[in-house]
């Protein structure tokens, strides 16, 4: 079927919506919004009002108002900073733990050799990806190291790290052939290797909606991760009905973020901004009903 809507105007979108049932009090106030947002963003966020099998006529539920949807998308955009600060931080500890680790185990540029690596068509994908980085890199240490050094042209692995992108580490680390070396990295954090490898990819997926500042709180996702069954007070935390849903993903970023730093207060402020909106149901997170008793 070959797409006929028209574009329309922002009074028209407004009428819209007044049609369909939803309250807008103040409509200069709906204007300058839709005009900053707009209609298609913000309509993701008015979808759980709509009324549950209205078809293509979108009807809102009785007592819908513009307000309670801006409510939503400004909780969203809050929500979405606190996760990108706590995989900022994940982020930067376990590209610090990689190299750390295995760097001093085998040296500064044991990436280079295929000995430790599992599967060599994947490890030299990597290896172009991360020639291509370094040649388009302005970081000042990278810089320096080609300035200096002719030999390696790759720099060493604290080096190299701090240029891979989230996903080129996750896949750096799970080609990694020996499971021992793997698990060097994961117990940093308190858990198996497995775990951390399925995070990770899992978190590039998150970073990823996070950064183009796309609709998180209820979004599913199109990755799962492996869940862990130690430490038996984080598995009890995590709900495997809602492995789509980023209550999970919470859940393993305080307790990661309480490995880096044991005084983090990111778990509360996390808890503060969902307690503070009423209109967010936690269930639809994927959090578990007695979530609010989970040991954070």
């Amino acid at each position: 079927m070959k797409y006929k809507k028209p574009p329309i105007s922002i009074e028209d979108q407004i009428n819209l919506l007044v049609s369909r049932g939803m309250d807008i009090s103040d409509r200069d106030r709906a204007s300058r919004y839709l005009s900053h947002i707009s209609y298609f963003r913000l309509r993701g966020y008015w979808i759980p009002f709509e009324t549950p099998g209205d078809g293509k006529d979108h009807h809102f539920k009785d007592g819908t108002d513009f307000d309670s949807v801006l409510e939503l998308y400004l909780f969203d955009r809050k929500f979405r900073l606190l996760i990108l600060e706590a995989i900022e931080r994940v982020e930067v500890s376990f590209r610090a733990h990689f190299a750390n680790e295995l760097g001093i185990l085998y040296g500064s540029h044991f990436y280079l050799d295929t000995k430790y690596i599992s599967n060599h068509n994947i490890h030299k994908k990597l290896m172009d990806s991360l020639k291509t980085e370094i040649e388009r890199s302005d970081e000042v240490f990278i810089e320096h190291y080609l300035k200096t050094y002719d030999d390696p042209f790759f720099p060493p692995v604290w080096a190299a790290a701090e240029i891979m992108s989230l996903g080129q580490l996750s896949k750096w680390f799970r080609n990694i052939k020996s499971r021992t070396d793997r698990n060097r990295v994961a117990r940093s954090f308190g858990i198996d290797q497995s775990i951390l490898e399925s995070f990770m990819h899992h978190l590039t997926v998150v970073r990823n909606v996070t950064a183009h500042h796309g609709r998180l709180w209820n979004r599913r996702l199109p990755v799962t991760m492996k869940l862990p069954e130690n430490p038996s007070e984080l598995a009890s935390m995590l709900n495997p009905k809602t492995g789509r849903y980023i209550g999970n993903t919470v859940i393993m970023l305080g307790y990661f973020l309480k490995q880096i730093s044991p005084g983090t207060t990111w778990p509360l402020r996390m808890r503060q901004l969902i307690d503070d909106s009423p209109g967010i149901r936690p269930a639809a997170m994927g959090f578990h009903e007695n979530w609010k008793d989970l040991s954070w």
